[in-house]
This record gives structure tokens, sequence and C-alpha cells, in this order.
């Protein structure tokens, strides 16, 4: 019997599309390829990336009684004052890990406040784009338990 994998999918907000682009405090040597591969060795996996609001609120909704068993979001810098992202994200019934690439905490006083973060079960900040990876483990492990 070959047992189907899950699928988790990763949400990813403005500007994250122009990463490379960025300043250098949000550089890494691994592209988003890499990062799928990473997570996809243990689940399927579906992206999303947008610059508008709106269009991320839309895809989280569309998860409600869906098949996705986990979600990895970075919302970017919507993560401090969308409001409605996180409404969205608190109608989600499932295991859902917030990820940012840098240390929150090591940034401006207005970077350092989530407002989507209440919704989510755990955060990561500042482990670059390894972040999603964990973030992958997170949902494993909670699957598994």
């Amino acid at each position: 019997m070959v047992l189907q994998k899950k699928t988790i999918i990763l949400i990813e907000g403005p500007n994250l599309n122009k990463i490379e682009s960025r300043d250098s405090i949000y550089k890494s040597d691994k592209k988003l390829a890499d990062i799928i591969k990473m997570i996809n060795s243990s689940f399927n996996i579906e992206y999303f990336q947008s610059n508008i609001e709106g269009e991320i609120i839309d895809k989280i909704l569309t998860l409600i009684d869906s098949d996705i068993v986990g979600l990895i979001i970075n919302p970017a810098a919507y993560t401090h004052y969308s409001i409605a992202i996180s409404d969205a994200l608190e109608m989600l019934d499932i295991i859902k890990v917030e990820v940012h690439l840098t240390n929150l905490y090591k940034r401006e006083q207005f970077r350092q406040v989530s407002v989507t973060a209440k919704n989510c079960d755990t955060i990561i900040s500042g482990a670059t784009n390894y972040g999603y990876f964990l973030a992958s483990e997170y949902i494993k492990f909670n699957l598994n338990n």
C-alpha cells in the first residue's frame, strides 16, 4: 500500500516574489525552489504569493474545508497591521505557522508586533529560509501526535 503525501500550502505576502532585490538582511543562498524541495520531501506543497491583501485573504478562505493539512504563511508587511488576514486565519482549522526570514525583535519597533501571529499555532522568526523547513517539521510533528 502506497501512502499518499499530505498537502500543505506556503503563502507569502508582498515583495517576497522579489526577495533577491531587497537589502542584505533578506539575502540568502537558497532560492524558493530549494526551500520547496526541502519541504516537499515530506509533503506535497502548494505555493501562493501575492502583493495584494485581498488575494491573500481569498486564498486563505479557500482552505476552509479543503484537503490542505497545514499552512506556512509569511505575511510580510501585512504581519504588522492586517486585521483582515488575521481574521481569515482565525477561521481556518488547520495547523498554521507564521514564518519571518529575519528576527522581528531585532528590527524596528513597529516590526516587532505581529497582529497575525495570534491566529497561528506558532511563529518562527529569524531562521532565514530555513524557517520554512522548520515550519514544515512543526506541521509534520503535530500531525503525527
